[in-house]
């Protein structure tokens, strides 16, 4: 069954919020509540539930934990997931060590740099010399990669990570890369991001200005 990636974000919020809730001892919820949650309104999540098959009743609401691992299936993470990381700067480094990676059933299997001094197979996780990663691709199965590189060459290496098999790109860059065939890249771009975020407040800022006597 084939889903939009709004469909899929959406998914992966109502999982969270659940977790949350179940951290809180909830045991039943309602279409009410995810939909406060998550900022959609209650006919939405019944569409999306009812698009998988997840249903309901009315009064009697929705169980917390079946809901959760009907979501964990659908959303294929009830197992773990491996990934690598391609570029062990600063950024890649810090995605290496991120402790949150592992309470999402996420494994960093290996790092990948063109830098001698950094190639560390010892290491807890191993950061190789990048003219291994075909290899550890294919050996271990990654369909997922999340680059870290420089601008300058995050085409390249984008193009050798699907060269080897990897499916699924999480772009740190700051270049936009393009989705092709059955890749998908998802693009991280932290400073526009920041500048977006700059430029709403600055906004919010003059509305409110205006609203003043």
């Amino acid at each position: 069954m084939s889903a939009t990636k709004e469909v899929v974000v959406r998914l992966t919020k109502y999982k969270n919020v659940l977790e949350k809730l179940r951290s809180l001892g909830f045991v039943k919820v309602f279409s009410d509540n995810l939909a406060d949650a998550v900022g959609v309104s209650p006919a939405l999540v019944r569409k999306d539930f009812s698009v998988f098959g997840l249903t309901g009743k009315k009064r009697a609401g929705y169980q917390v934990d079946d809901l959760i691992a009907q979501l964990n299936r659908i959303l294929g993470v009830d197992e773990v997931q491996r990934v690598i990381v391609v570029g062990c700067g600063k950024i890649g480094t810090a995605l290496m060590r991120y402790r949150g990676f592992a309470r999402e059933r996420i494994r960093v299997v290996a790092g990948f740099d063109v830098d001698p001094s950094k190639i560390d197979p010892n290491a807890p996780i191993p950061i190789r010399d990048i003219n291994e990663m075909p290899y550890i691709v294919k050996s271990e199965k990654i369909q997922v990669a999340i680059l870290a590189v420089p601008e300058t060459v995050a085409a390249q290496v984008a193009e050798a990570l699907i060269a080897a098999g990897i499916r699924g790109i999480l772009n740190f860059a700051p270049i936009l890369l393009k989705s092709q065939n059955n890749v998908v890249v998802q693009n991280i771009n932290i400073a526009l991001e920041l500048e977006n975020l700059f430029c709403l407040l600055r906004f919010a800022e003059q509305g409110l200005d205006r609203g003043r006597p």
